[in-house]
């Protein structure tokens, strides 16, 4: 088996070994991120909707980083929502502050009854940036 090239955003290590999963993989010159949640640095929920979005958001970016990406290279998204139907217009708002300008990625949006105490999840793909010449 290969090792995974495996991710991890500063300060959160212990948070993802505790969990038993890594935070992103470089495969194939792609990297595949974990779902991200509003989770404070202890791993609790950030309570308020929007603020916990805005939290995942931070939380994906940093992984993001430590692969030397940014959003503009994220090519695939999955949002995960508990109850969509309330929820979604609230969650939208809070996306397009991070979204970036166009072209904008694909995106699929699944509504779930349960995301172990969170109301909101982001997952996504991106395009690893090639190496510059130095």
């Amino acid at each position: 088996m290969n090792t995974r090239d495996v991710v991890f955003p500063a300060g959160r290590r212990a948070l993802y070994e505790r969990n038993r999963y890594s935070p992103a993989i470089r495969a194939n010159e792609m990297l595949f991120v974990s779902g991200q949640v509003g989770s404070r640095e202890d791993g609790s929920p950030e309570p308020e909707l929007e603020a916990q979005v805005r939290l995942a958001f931070e939380n994906l970016n940093a992984v993001l980083e430590a692969a030397e990406c940014t959003f503009d290279d994220v090519i695939d998204v999955t949002v995960f929502m508990v109850d969509p139907q309330s929820n979604f217009e609230r969650v939208w708002s809070v996306v397009q502050e991070y979204w970036g300008s166009a072209p904008h990625p694909t995106v699929t949006a699944v509504g779930v009854t349960w995301l172990y105490g969170f109301q909101f999840e982001i997952k996504v793909i991106a395009k690893l940036r090639e190496p510059s010449a130095s």
